[in-house]
Parts: structure tokens; sequence; C-alpha cells
């Protein structure tokens, strides 16, 4: 794996509606492997754009997106639906389990799309997702019997199942009360010193930045 996990060069996207707006402005950014970085600003500055750009599920952009050092723009929706599946784990706000299957089952879910392993290996490391996020007892449970911050945690093993080289995450305290907001970070940490995962999380807590490795604010569509 290269130092460089995530990297733009002169990242612009507009929005057309009614007129032509630029709404992001030349973003050249570097996400190093590793690293625990979290982006910050105003309601409205373009964080949650840029997010998407970077996970490869927006393609309108002027630009280069690279990931891993290999360049990502112009891709397939084929080819990037696999490269996101393989590389990329994303923990949102709303942790979007499905109520149907049991909370192995959701964590198993993206590793079975992905085809790599067999269903016996995928639930082996599942389990052991969920042995390391203290939530092995819950495995056989229905999402609808968790509480607020164990749906989270399963959320956060089901974005590690197919080892991504970085997690984005969209706000994934912004639903939780503080207890569960820094057992939250406390985990994404821990993934950090443990696995060296990279992280690359978008908030609106001041508190959660802070602690992170590294900052980037934005104002108006740019990198202040």
């Amino acid at each position: 794996m290269s130092t460089k996990v995530l990297e733009t060069k002169n990242l612009s996207k507009y929005f057309y509606d009614p007129v032509k707006f630029q709404v992001l402005k030349e973003i050249n950014m570097s996400i190093n492997h590793g690293e625990f970085v979290s982006i910050v600003g105003k309601s409205g500055c373009g964080k949650s754009t840029l997010l998407y750009l970077l996970s490869t599920m927006d393609t309108d952009y002027d630009g280069e997106l690279f990931l891993d050092e290999e360049l990502v723009t112009g891709k397939s929706d084929k080819e990037l639906a696999k490269l996101r599946n393989e590389n990329i784990g994303f923990v949102f706000q709303f942790h979007y389990l499905l109520n149907e299957y049991s909370v192995l089952k959701n964590v198993m879910l993206p590793g079975m799309k992905l085809g790599k392993f067999s269903n016996e290996e995928i639930e082996h490391h599942a389990m052991e997702h969920l042995r390391t996020l203290d939530m092995q007892e819950q495995a056989l449970k229905m999402p609808n019997q968790l509480s607020g911050g164990q749906k989270q945690r399963v959320a956060i093993a089901r974005a590690l199942i197919n080892n991504p080289i970085i997690i984005m995450g969209d706000e994934p305290t912004g639903n939780l009360d503080k207890k569960n907001s820094d057992m939250v970070f406390d985990i994404f940490q821990q993934l950090t010193v443990d696995l060296k995962q990279t992280l690359l999380i978008v908030t609106h807590d001041p508190d959660f930045a802070n602690r992170t490795n590294r900052i980037i604010t934005m104002q108006d569509g740019m990198i202040i």
C-alpha cells in the first residue's frame, strides 16, 4: 500500500439548479495511510458534497481523484462500484442496518457482495469485528433490538468487513449523545492505532474534530 491513500487535484463541482453555481473550488488535498482526519465547516460549505466525490458516489466533477495512487476519475460505474466495495468503508449519521437481517448478517453483506471469500470465512471475519467492538453477544439479535450506540458499532463492523484502505464517515456521531459519541470516537482512534486504519470523517462536533490527527476546515467550497 502507498503512503497516500487519497488525493485530489483541482477538484471542482458545480450545481445547475436553477443557475450554474460552483459548490467546490479547486480542492487539493491528500490523506496518508493511518491518518485520522476530520473535515469541519459551517453547514452549506461543501463538506458532504466533497465526501460524496471522494467516495466515488458522485462522478460529476472537474479535476482528478486518486485512490491508493490510482487515478479513479473516468472509470465506469461498474468499475467504481467494485472499487468502492473493496477499498472504502462507510459510516453514516444513520446506521442503515437492514431490519430483516440479524446483526451478523448485516455485517457480512458487503463481504458477500464482494465475493472474495466463502460465506464461512466472511462470517468468521464478521464475528472478529463484532468481538473487537464488544458486540459479539448481540450477533444473532435483530437491529431493532439494539440501542443507537450499538447500531453504530454494528455499522462500523460492517464498514470494516472488506478490510478497506479508508473509512469515510458523514456525521457518524450526529445522532448520538455525548457518551455514545465518545465511544465511537474511541473506537475510531483504536482502529488507527491497532489496525493502522485510515479515517476521514465529516463532523459538526468540535470536540470530536479537535481530537483527530488533522482538521481540514472548509469555507465557501474551499479548504482554508
